[in-house]
C-alpha cells in the first residue's frame, strides 16, 4: 500500500484542527496538531482524560525540537544522536504550542520516532515492509509533512490498559477520532512505551522510565 496518499490525508486532517489514530514507534496513538489548543483539548476529551496531565509530542528532528523549545540543553544533542530506541526528552521551556499541551511547570515531553533498521546484504538499511513505511519511518514523515509537533498519547480511555496492537483499540475510540490510518502502516510499532528522561538547563538529568 502507498503510504502518500494515506499521509496526505492524515495531514489535511490534522491541518483543519482533526485528531487521528495513528501507529509511532512504541504504540498506536491519538493525535493532533500541537500548536492547536481546540484540537488539544479534543484529545483529552476522547481519552476522558485531565488537562493537567501532560502529553507526550512527537517531532521529526532535533531542528523541529528547537523551534518550539526556548534553549535545547546541550545533553539533549548527544543523548538524541546516540539512542537507537524510543526515547522521549522532557525539555524546559516549551514555546509557541498549544497551552494545554504543555505540563504546568513549562516543560514538554518531545521524541523523535526511530526509524527501524533491518540487516541487508550491505548491513542495516530502514527497514520498510512490502508495501509501505514501517510505524517509525511512517510517523517521522507524517510529522515532517506537517511541519508541526505532533500530539502522541496512547489510544486508549485514560485508566484503560494501553492496546499493544490495533486489535486492541476500543471502537469508541476508532469512532471518535476524524482518520484512522489503515493497519498495515503499524507495523514496526512494538506496544511498548518509550523510555523518558527530564532534562535541566544546568545539565540535570532525571531518569523517569528506563
Amino acid at each position: 500500500m502507498d503510504s502518500t496518499p494515506v499521509i496526505q490525508e492524515a495531514v489535511r486532517v490534522l491541518r483543519e484542527g482533526g485528531v487521528i489514530l495513528y501507529p509511532t514507534d512504541t504504540v498506536w496513538g491519538i493525535g493532533c496538531d500541537a500548536t492547536n489548543e481546540k484540537a488539544v483539548a479534543r484529545v483529552f476529551e476522547i481519552k476522558r482524560r485531565s488537562e493537567a496531565k501532560s502529553l507526550v509530542l512527537l517531532a521529526c528532528d532535533l531542528d523541529m525540537v528547537a523551534k518550539y523549545i526556548k534553549q535545547i540543553p546541550s545533553i539533549a544533542i548527544d543523548l538524541v544522536e546516540v539512542n537507537d530506541a524510543p526515547m522521549t526528552i522532557i525539555y524546559p521551556g516549551a514555546q509557541y504550542l498549544a497551552p494545554n499541551a504543555v505540563a504546568a511547570d513549562g516543560s514538554v515531553g518531545i521524541r523523535i520516532p526511530v526509524v527501524e533498521e533491518e540487516e541487508g546484504p550491505e548491513g542495516p538499511r530502514k527497514a520498510a515492509p512490502k508495501g509501505g513505511l514501517t510505524a517509525g519511518a511512517f510517523c517521522r514523515e507524517l510529522v515532517r509533512r506537517l511541519r508541526r509537533p505532533l500530539v502522541s498519547t496512547s489510544a486508549n480511555i485514560s485508566g484503560e490498559p494501553t492496546p499493544e496492537s490495533f486489535a486492541g483499540i476500543s471502537d469508541e475510540i476508532k469512532a471518535a477520532v476524524d482518520y484512522v490510518v489503515p493497519k498495515p502502516f503499524g507495523a514496526g510499532a512494538t506496544g511498548r512505551s518509550s523510555q523518558i528522561i527530564k532534562l535541566g538547563l544546568g545539565g540535570e538529568v532525571e531518569i523517569l522510565r528506563p
